[in-house]
């Protein structure tokens, strides 16, 4: 009974592709190995993704975490000009996906607001637990710092941003910049993982057949923490954080079929509660990974322009 209304949220064309999706008949992501699934989500990374964007910049090259190890970093600029910088996390459930599976998306986002954006190849679980992706990320903001004008970009103006797990990874960055006094012009988050548990009413309206599972969810938190008390970690959960005041505007873009909207909206109302600006888009009628179908789903489309928009007025480049 819970799932007809639900369904019927879907748009027409969403609906579609779901339905194209079931009809591929793919394993379900929790019966996989890690190797397998990170397999099986780069084969299908590309498939409903728009044509990929022309830049005058794509660079690849690597930083050393604080333990010594090389993560790889992917640049992205529209021009050699001395661009605002956006530092981005891949989604995936801290275990899947890659710079690659997220290279369209990167692209379009330089393209559309006119920055250049770094793409983060952070360490995967399970071959690396908590908290090795936000030590990743944290160190790779504080890289970007100290290189960027080394890179001919623009220290000064720099966004943290990324969706579902990455988007976790952004929003703690973001508190983390405020405690050690480093101004950030945005945080941009595409449905971020915000809560402890599985337990919203997203979370069970949206449990099975919507792209993201609530058993997928569970499989990919499983092979990142060690422990379920690790989950009430505030840099697992960032609804846990004791104080967000402070921290950088915020755009938020969700889905309304999705698992994770409710903790998005939850995530929202704490930070204007501290104070925060907050621009918040509910996309209706598509879901999680949405943002990546733009070929099908002209929500993602929208997305796209609306968070590039986000980025222009953050870097006071609006008017170009």
């Amino acid at each position: 009974m819970r799932s007809r209304p639900a369904q019927a949220l879907l748009t027409h064309t969403m609906r579609d592709v779901i339905s194209r999706m079931a009809r591929a008949k793919r394993p379900p992501i929790h019966t996989l190995t890690p190797a397998q699934a990170r397999a099986a989500y780069e084969a299908g990374a590309g498939v409903l993704e728009i044509p990929q964007p022309a830049l005058a910049r794509v660079e690849d090259f690597s930083m050393a975490a604080r333990d010594g190890h090389a993560l790889a970093l992917r640049l992205y600029a529209p021009s050699h000009e001395r661009l605002p910088v956006l530092l981005y996390f891949h989604g995936g459930g801290f275990t899947i996906g890659s710079i690659a599976s997220h290279d369209v998306l990167c692209r379009q986002l330089s393209h559309l607001a006119g920055c250049a954006v770094l793409s983060v190849g952070y360490r995967l679980a399970p071959e690396h637990k908590f908290p090795t992706a936000t030590n990743d990320a944290w160190d790779a903001l504080q890289w970007l710092v100290a290189h960027a004008n080394g890179k001919g970009l623009d220290a000064q103006r720099l966004a943290v941003g990324g969706d579902s797990a990455g988007g976790t990874l952004a929003t703690v960055c973001a508190v983390l910049a405020r405690d050690a006094g480093l101004p950030l012009a945005l945080q941009l988050l595409f449905y971020p993982g915000c809560a402890a548990h599985q337990d919203t009413p997203s979370h069970q309206k949206f449990a099975q057949g919507f792209v993201l599972e609530d058993a997928g969810i569970s499989w990919l938190f499983s092979q990142y923490l060690r422990s379920p008390a690790e989950r009430d970690d505030w840099r697992f959960a960032p609804l846990n954080a004791s104080d967000v005041e402070g921290v950088s505007p915020t755009w938020i873009g969700l889905a309304e079929c999705d698992p994770l909207v409710d903790e998005g909206v939850l995530y929202a109302d704490k930070l204007r509660a501290a104070g925060v600006p907050v621009d918040l888009e509910i996309y209706r009628g598509v879901t999680h990974e949405f943002i990546k179908m733009g070929r099908a789903i002209p929500e993602a489309r929208q997305a796209h322009a609306d968070a590039a928009r986000a980025l222009r007025q953050a870097f006071g480049t609006l008017s170009i």
